[in-house]
């Protein structure tokens, strides 16, 4: 009889181990230790524990020690890790409508991205959730710019150079190729191993991540044309988020939730603070040839548009968004 009561001791034990000891969320990224984004999430991952009394905690791996966004993926995959903050490019391989956002030349302002974001959002949050991943939001980084250490007056000072594309960012290096660019596709943090070997000559990026990352050490100009808006998403495996209890899942999602949403309010505040800092160390910005700019949209939204029909995202999702991109101009435009 003591045996028995043992051995149905133990099996109790194994059966509910997981939710004794509790459920630790293992996520990666890019973003650098140190920063505003890294500290924030260290804050929250540091409530989560002590409002769910240790029974969920946050382990982050900053500054890309475990690897690009494809090695982040595969150890998802394989349980290696259990999430990562990542772009919302640099998650499109699981679901590829969050390629969506980030297409060259899209918006041409924040307030248009405020208009399309009310009604996208939750369209792609549902669509990730789908395919087997919990998210808490997106949190906007702002517009990404051309940076280069050579001036670019136009089309051809462009053309005469290379410029670093996100690898597996399909979309932007096709649209570069249609207008006789050279990309160089690369993972994130190799890009300033290409800016000082020369591999690279310009980077699209927004100015708190050149800060953030010390690419602005490697560049003197800076087009002010909003070329690419950038989205960030923390993106959790549905089946690890599922171990955690309900009501712990709750604090999470609040917690986790609030942090995007100040992160996606203060992401054009920083972008502001960063283009004063980067003015002050001597980078200048400039205008491009107004008729190149308009050219390249139109190039661009041509190749958007046979990119949808192709499949390489959703065609009815990419026609939503841009029947209510034209609704907003159309509205603005007739208030004047």
């Amino acid at each position: 009889m003591p045996r028995l009561v043992l051995i149905l001791t133990i099996f109790f034990v194994v059966v509910s181990g997981s939710s004794a000891l509790g459920v630790t969320l293992k996520i990666a990224t890019a973003v650098p230790e140190g920063s505003y984004w890294m500290n924030k999430m260290r804050a929250g991952a540091k409530e989560v524990k002590e409002r769910t009394e240790g029974r969920v905690s946050i382990k982050f791996y900053g500054g890309g020690v475990m690897g690009n966004d494809k090695s982040v993926l595969r150890k998802i995959r394989v349980g290696q890790l259990h999430g990562g903050a990542f772009t919302a490019g640099g998650l499109s391989a699981v679901y590829s409508d969050l390629k969506l956002y980030s297409l060259p030349f899209l918006f041409r302002s924040a307030e248009e991205v405020r208009a399309v974001r009310e009604k996208i959002d939750p369209i792609l949050k549902k669509g990730l959730l789908e395919k087997g991943f919990v998210s808490f939001g997106f949190a906007g980084g702002g517009f990404a710019n051309l940076m280069s250490s050579s001036l670019l007056r136009g089309m051809d000072d462009v053309r005469e150079r290379k410029v670093w594309v996100p690898e597996g960012d399909i979309v932007s290096y096709a649209v570069l190729e249609s207008l006789s660019v050279s990309p160089v596709s690369l993972n994130m943090i190799d890009v300033m191993t290409g800016l000082q070997t020369g591999l690279l000559d310009i980077v699209v990026a927004t100015p708190t991540a050149a800060l953030a990352f010390q690419w602005h050490t490697k560049i003197k100009y800076v087009v002010d044309t909003p070329l690419v808006y950038v989205v960030a998403v923390l993106a959790l495996d549905r089946r690890v988020y599922s171990r955690i209890k309900p009501e712990d899942q709750l604090v999470v999602d609040e917690i986790m939730s609030r942090i995007y949403r100040e992160f996606n309010q203060q992401g054009a505040a920083d972008n502001g603070l960063a283009i004063e800092a980067m003015k002050k160390q001597g980078i200048e910005f400039v205008t491009m040839d107004s008729a190149d700019i308009e050219t390249w949209r139109k190039d661009a939204i041509a190749v958007e548009l046979r990119l949808a029909d192709e499949g390489v995202y959703s065609k009815a999702v990419f026609e939503l968004l841009l029947g209510c991109l034209n609704e907003c101009r159309a509205e603005w435009s007739g208030a004047q």
